[in-house]
C-alpha cells in the first residue's frame, strides 16, 4: 500500500489534485471504523522511539570494543551492521503482522492464537523467562557497581560495612524500581528511558574522550583492521552484537500505544531506533578499540585509570540499568498472564476459523471483569507484578552470577522474540488462504475500488508490483525465521563451549 501511495500522489497533482489526498482519508476512515481494543493512542512518535531504544541500549555497548577485537574492524562493523538489519526487519514484520490484529490489541499471545495457538504457551513462556532473567542480571550489576562508585566517591566508605555491601544497594535500588514496575504503559516511562539516555550518553562521551586525548596509547595493543583473531573467537563475540539489539518484547506495547500507527510513522520508529543502537554500538566498538587495541577487555570503563569520570561512568551504568528494569517487567508481566490464561484449543474450535473470536482470546477480554487499558484486571496486575518483583529480589539477593543461565536464556529467548517468531508469525498470516490475510485484502481491495476510477491506470501497476513485494516480504519472513534457527543452534554450541567450559 505504501507504494501506490506513492503513485496516487505523483504526477497527476495538475489534474487530480485530490486523488492522493482521498486515498489517504480513506485508510484513515478505514483504521477507525475497526474496532480498537486496549491502550491506543496516546504516546507520541519521539516517546516510542525513546523507550525503544532504551530497550535496545544495555550495558552490552561496553563490550563491542572487545568485539572489534575478535572480529577485526571492518568484520565487526558489518556483524554490528548486520545485527540491526536482522532485527530492524524482525521488528518491521511486527508492525506488518499488527495490522492483522484489532488496534490496541497486538501481541505475541494474540498472534500465536491465530497462528499456532497450541504453542502459544511455549512462546509466552520464553519471553516471560527470558524478560525475567534480563531483570534480575539489571539487579545484580547493580549490587556488584554501587560499593565501587560509593568508594570512588569517597574512599572512607569502606569503613562504613553496609556502604559496601551488594545486598543493601540492591534492597535500595528496589525502592526505586518498584512503583516504576507497576507503571501500565510504555509511555509513563518516556522520562525514566530519557534519563537512561543520558547515562548511556555519558559513557559514549566518556570513550570518545579518552580516545581523542589519547591518553590510553601506552597500554594499546595491535589493532586488526580486516583480520580476524580467529573463527572460535569470532562465534565467541557474535552473541554478544546479535542480542544486542533485543528489544522485541515491547515492540507491540509500543505499537498499540503510539497515537499515529500509519505504516510510515511505526516503520521510521524501527528505522529510527536501530540507526541509533547501530551509531552508538560503532562510535563506542571503533573508539574504544583503537584506544587500547587487542587489550581492551569487556568492560571497557573498567580500563580507565580510577578518577571521578570513570567512577561518574559506573555510576551512569547503574541508572541506566535501574530505569531499564522496568521495561523488563511490561513484557514479563503480560507473557505471564498470557501463560495464566491459556487453555489448549480444538481443532474446531480453531481461531482461524473465525476471525470475529479473536478479541475473545484477547487477555481480560471476559465480559464483567475490571479491567485497565492492557486487559488485565485490577487485582490480576497487582499479583503477578508484585510475584515478578518478589522473585527477581530473592534471586537477586541470592545469586551473584546468572552467566550460564542467561547464556542460554539469550540463545533461546532473544533469538525467538527476535527472528524466529516475527518471521513465522508473518509467515503463517500472511498466507494466500489464511481467512485473516483475505479479510485484510479485502479491506485493501474496497479502498481501493474507491479510488480506481481516478487512477485505473496506475493502479493496475500498483497492484501488481503490491502482490510481488507481499511475495516477496513473505519469503524473506520465512528465511528471517529460518536464520534464527542458526542463529539459536551456534549460540548454544557457543555457550556450551566458552561459557560452561570455563566453569
Amino acid at each position: 500500500m505504501s507504494a501506490y501511495l506513492a503513485i496516487s500522489g505523483h504526477e497527476d497533482h495538475d489534474v487530480r489534485p485530490s486523488s492522493a489526498n482521498s486515498h489517504r482519508s480513506l485508510r484513515q476512515r478505514s483504521s477507525r471504523g475497526r474496532k480498537e481494543v486496549g491502550v491506543i493512542g496516546q504516546a507520541s512518535w519521539l516517546s516510542s522511539v525513546i523507550n525503544l531504544v532504551n530497550t535496545i541500549i544495555g550495558a552490552g555497548v561496553l563490550a563491542m570494543p572487545l568485539a572489534l577485537s575478535r572480529m577485526g574492524i571492518i568484520l565487526g562493523i558489518f556483524v554490528i551492521l548486520w545485527a540491526g538489519a536482522t532485527a530492524g526487519f524482525g521488528l518491521y514484520l511486527q508492525t506488518r503482522c499488527a495490522r492483522y490484529l484489532e488496534r490496541g490489541s497486538a501481541s505475541f499471545f494474540a498472534l500465536s492464537q491465530i497462528t499456532y495457538p497450541n504453542a502459544a504457551v511455549i512462546f509466552d513462556a520464553a519471553i516471560a523467562v527470558k524478560c525475567f532473567g534480563v531483570g534480575v542480571s539489571y539487579l545484580i550489576i547493580i549490587g556488584d557497581l554501587m560499593p565501587g562508585v560509593v568508594e570512588g566517591f569517597s574512599e572512607s566508605a569502606a569503613s562504613v560495612s553496609f556502604l559496601v555491601d551488594r545486598h543493601f544497594w540492591v534492597t535500595g535500588f528496589m525502592l526505586i524500581v518498584i512503583p516504576l514496575s507497576f507503571l501500565r504503559r510504555l509511555d509513563s516511562l518516556k522520562y525514566t528511558s530519557v534519563i537512561a539516555l543520558i547515562s548511556i550518553s555519558y559513557l559514549v562521551i566518556l570513550v570518545v574522550a579518552h580516545f581523542i586525548k589519547g591518553d590510553t596509547m601506552q597500554n594499546r595493543g595491535p589493532i586488526r583492521v580486516a583480520r580476524w583473531d580467529s573463527a572460535v573467537a569470532t562465534l565467541s563475540s557474535f552473541p554478544v552484537i546479535v542480542f544486542a539489539y533485543t528489544c522485541h518484547q515491547n515492540m507491540f506495547s509500543i505499537l498499540n500505544e503510539i497515537g499515529n500507527n500509519s505504516h510510515f510513522r511505526t516503520t521510521s520508529v524501527v528505522v529510527a531506533s536501530i540507526g541509533l543502537a547501530a551509531s552508538m554500538y560503532i562510535l563506542v566498538a571503533i573508539t574504544g578499540y583503537l584506544s587500547f587495541g587487542n587489550s581492551v577487555l569487556g568492560n571497557i570503563v573498567s580500563m580507565y585509570s580510577p578518577s571521578i569520570s570513570s567512577t561518574i561512568a559506573k555510576a551512569a551504568i547503574v541508572v541506566m540499568v535501574m530505569f531499564s528494569y522496568p521495561l523488563q517487567v511490561h513484557p514479563c508481566r503480560a507473557s505471564v498472564d498470557a501463560v495464566i490464561k491459556w487453555r489448549p484449543i480444538k481443532r474446531s474450535e480453531s481461531p482461524g476459523s473465525s476471525p470475529s473470536r479473536l478479541v475473545s482470546l484477547l487477555p481480560g477480554a471476559k465480559t464483567g471483569q475490571q479491567t485497565r487499558g492492557d486487559g488485565m484486571g485490577e487485582t490480576r496486575f497487582a499479583a503477578i507484578t508484585t510475584a515478578i518483583i518478589v522473585l527477581s529480589y530473592i534471586v537477586a539477593m541470592t545469586v551473584s552470577s546468572l552467566e550460564k543461565v542467561l547464556a542460554y536464556v539469550g540463545s533461546t529467548g532473544s533469538t525467538s522474540i527476535s527472528f524466529i517468531l516475527p518471521g513465522l508469525f508473518y509467515y503463517k498470516i500472511s498466507s494466500p488462504d489464511s481467512p485473516h490475510h483475505q479479510r485484510l485484502m479485502k479491506e485493501d481491495d474496497d479502498e481501493q475500488e474507491d479510488t480506481a476510477d481516478d487512477d485505473e491506470n496506475l493502479l493496475g501497476g500498483g497492484l501488481k508490483g503490491g502482490l510481488w513485494r507481499k511475495k516477496l516480504l513473505r519469503r524473506a519472513s520465512l528465511a528471517l525465521a529460518i536464520y534464527g534457527g542458526v542463529v539459536m543452534v551456534t549460540c548454544l554450541v557457543t555457550n556450551t563451549l566458552f561459557v560452561v567450559a570455563t566453569h
